[in-house]
């Protein structure tokens, strides 16, 4: 557009410059041979008294040398033939005795070209007899063109600059409305790209500040909508996969028997029905679409409230909690859902893959610059941690969901922290998830996603 624009008015002006350039410069050529000839003319005016008085040719030959003209050797005075005396030429002739014949018959004032260059004025003077005498005027080219040439070149010099500030005026109008279009069209790429936060600054031409305000409006309804999204997906894991890891655990205390193998075989079927409903809204969620712009939440809360509902189950079961570091409020930049979510997979891991009455432990730490959350067991530990990392990534080929330490690590490089998983005080398995608070962890993001490209890679 900036380019058509360009040359919408390099051609306007192209036009304009011509239409006007041209004419102007015929009429100052016109306008230089007129005063060549209008000088030609009063030069000849001044034989007039001195062929009035007299046709003698001594005297006529010393007027005209006394002229201007004459002294240049541009003049020329033809006198007929005056009773019986022969007909007089005062100086050089141009265009031959025919011309001035036919200039002395109609009786006025013509011109005729001169066959080296340049023209000849033939202007009809009365004589006291009656008779016409011919004064001619050479008119030399240059004359007549002066000054023409230098005309044409400011014209031509004025029309480029016309022309140059016009296409450096358009395109400057052209930048002006291309940018926003241009900042319109980047925002809508890093949108598709799963960059919630991308906005357009809503300046430019009115047709696109409308546009700039309609698309941040839709950004924000997509921001909205799939904030919405992500705590259904939370709300899933947390509302479904929980209790159901509760119900699995009881089956187990049931004994043998055919309703106890009905019964493990629901809770089996249960488990795999809830399985495809979390993969498919996993499936559903934008990459890189954790947390969301001022999402927040207290993690010492969230954490005494996940851990009222497991400690019930870990006293069935035997198993010996401490919890530590979240006697005060310590806030960190991830939605509420989310950290529940992430904090109950962790937790559901550990009576998922440790035996009854093996004790685990939930630490908070606040560095900061960062939250970091540990979970942490007595359990056998895991042979592979980075295998256990990467799990999720094969689109569950193993028939699991994924969900489990993969939650845990996007709510962690939400922030731009990550997830470490080693050998914990107890014994067992350890799962540090760094929290990041600040901006200046942001690019941590890059790193930790980096770190995970090289993990699915390994």
């Amino acid at each position: 557009m900036r380019w058509a624009l360009v040359k919408v008015c390099l051609a306007v002006t192209a036009m304009v410059v011509v239409a006007f350039a041209v004419p102007l410069g015929l009429v100052v050529q016109e306008m230089a041979s007129d005063r060549a000839f209008s000088n030609a003319e009063r030069q000849a005016a001044t034989m007039g008294p001195t062929l009035s008085i007299t046709t003698d040719p001594a005297q006529l030959r010393k007027a005209v040398e006394s002229t201007q003209m004459g002294a240049a050797r541009r003049m020329a005075v033809h006198v007929p033939a005056v009773g019986d005396r022969a007909p007089v030429d005062i100086g050089k002739g141009w265009v031959g005795e025919r011309a001035v014949a036919e200039t002395r018959r109609i009786g006025r004032a013509t011109t005729a070209s001169v066959a080296g260059g340049g023209s000849a004025l033939l202007q009809p003077t009365a004589l006291g007899s009656g008779d016409i005498a011919v004064i001619e005027i050479y008119v030399p080219e240059s004359e007549v063109s002066n000054g023409v040439a230098t005309a044409w070149l400011v014209l031509a010099g004025v029309g480029l600059a016309l022309i140059v500030g016009s296409v450096a005026v358009a395109d400057r109008l052209g930048a002006r409305l291309v940018r926003p279009a241009e900042r319109l069209a980047d925002a809508a790429h890093q949108l598709g790209e799963g960059r919630l936060g991308a906005r357009v600054p809503e300046d430019g031409p009115k047709e696109l500040r409308s546009a700039a305000v309609a698309f941040n409006s839709m950004a924000d309804q997509v921001v909205e909508l799939l904030a919405n999204e992500r705590e259904l997906a939370a709300d899933l894991s947390h509302r479904l996969r929980t209790p159901l890891t509760v119900l699995r655990l009881n089956t187990a205390s049931l004994g043998d028997g055919p309703a106890a193998e009905q019964t493990r075989s629901a809770v089996e079927q249960l488990e795999r029905e809830v399985d495809t409903i979390i993969r498919t809204a996993r499936e559903q969620r934008a990459p890189g679409a954790m947390g969301g712009a001022g999402a927040g939440c207290d993690a010492s809360e969230v954490i005494r409230d996940r851990m009222a509902f497991w400690s019930a189950l870990a006293e069935d079961e035997g198993r010996e909690v401490r919890l530590a570091g979240v006697e005060r409020p310590v806030r960190i930049p991830v939605a509420r859902p989310e950290l529940a979510a992430a904090l109950d997979a962790m937790l559901g891991n550990v009576f998922r893959h440790t035996p009854e009455a093996t004790p685990f432990a939930v630490d908070v730490h606040d560095a900061g610059d960062a939250v970091i959350v540990l979970v942490s067991d007595a359990g056998p530990g895991i042979a592979d941690p980075d295998a256990a990392l990467r799990r999720g990534n094969d689109g569950g080929r193993d028939g699991s969901t994924g969900l489990g330490l993969d939650i845990v690590r996007r709510v962690a490089e939400s922030t731009g922290g990550d997830v470490r998983l080693g050998r914990s005080v107890l014994g067992g398995t350890e799962v540090r998830v760094w929290i990041a608070l600040d901006d200046r962890a942001r690019g941590g993001t890059e790193g930790a996603r980096g770190r995970r490209r090289k993990r699915r890679g390994a």
